[in-house]
């Protein structure tokens, strides 16, 4: 009796186990794919009207450095194409993820992933082109980080291509959670950096220069650190143990608690002010 009691019990644990850590990445999920569409609707809404008002030139009245560069016309189509295909991407991610998108509008699913996958490379080769040819804030250290995100979002997109075609779903999924995070960092960059402003006052950040220890942690971070977490995440729902489980979900919690307050401080004091 008591080695039947014993098991049920650890039964238990382990279902509410499970259960917490799938309310933990719902949590997650519900809050990563409101605050995406509150940044789409912000890039919609103020590059938008100068972009298809104005053309090209246009982007001079963006808070951009270099917005325009007179006589740059690839640079120039670099960056409206950037801008652009953010709003493709960035809004029809969450999509993607949604279990009952995929079951009930299979076709749906794969055409918007085919879309999804071709607008992420070409976005990011884009990027790279407008990295290394008109430079960004944050000195060699935002180069080489936002250099290294570009080229995991293109080496991701060909993983998760490749295992869709062979058919092989779980190890897609998986692949195209990755990309995801990675193609998302451009956003954990902006909720992080206004997180830091809200709760700490900016500590680690010269803003006249834009570089300093934090900045180098969150160029970084703002694509390894997701995707820490959601491989903690994936070997704690795979494995058996209830702790690991409990672990990840607390972990997961911390995680979309800093999100709301960054997406709250970047939403009231970076992107409602500008439209």
């Amino acid at each position: 009796m008591e080695i039947a009691g014993s098991v049920s019990a650890r039964a238990a644990n382990l279902h509410g186990s499970v259960r917490i850590l799938s309310i933990a990445a719902a949590a997650w999920f519900v809050v990563t794919a409101i605050g995406q569409w509150i940044f789409v609707f912000y890039v919609t809404a103020f590059y938008g009207p100068l972009l298809f008002g104005k053309g090209l030139a246009g982007l001079d009245e963006t808070h951009l450095p270099a917005g325009y560069v007179p006589g740059d016309l690839m640079g120039n189509l670099a960056l409206g194409f950037h801008l652009l295909i953010a709003i493709v991407i960035i809004g029809g991610g969450p999509l993607q993820l949604i279990p009952q998108i995929r079951a009930r509008f299979p076709a749906f699913h794969r055409y918007l992933g085919r879309t999804y996958v071709a607008m992420a490379v070409l976005t990011s080769i884009a990027g790279l082109f407008l990295v290394w040819t008109r430079g960004v804030i944050g000195g060699s250290v935002a180069h080489i980080a936002i250099s290294l995100d570009g080229l995991l979002i293109i080496l991701f997109a060909v993983i998760a291509l490749r295992h869709a075609i062979a058919r092989k779903i779980d190890k897609h999924r998986r692949w195209a959670l990755r990309l995801f995070m990675v193609v998302s960092a451009v956003w954990f960059y902006r909720i992080g950096l206004m997180f830091w402003f809200m709760t700490t006052g900016g500590i680690g950040i010269d803003t006249e220069t834009f570089t300093g220890p934090f900045l180098t942690f969150l160029f970084f971070g703002q694509m390894l650190v997701p995707l820490a977490i959601l491989e903690i995440y994936l070997r704690a729902k795979d494995g058996s143990s209830s702790a690991g489980k409990f672990a990840a979900a607390g972990l997961i919690g911390i995680a979309t608690f800093g999100m709301v307050i960054g997406i709250f401080a970047a939403t009231m004091g970076m992107w409602l002010p500008r439209i």
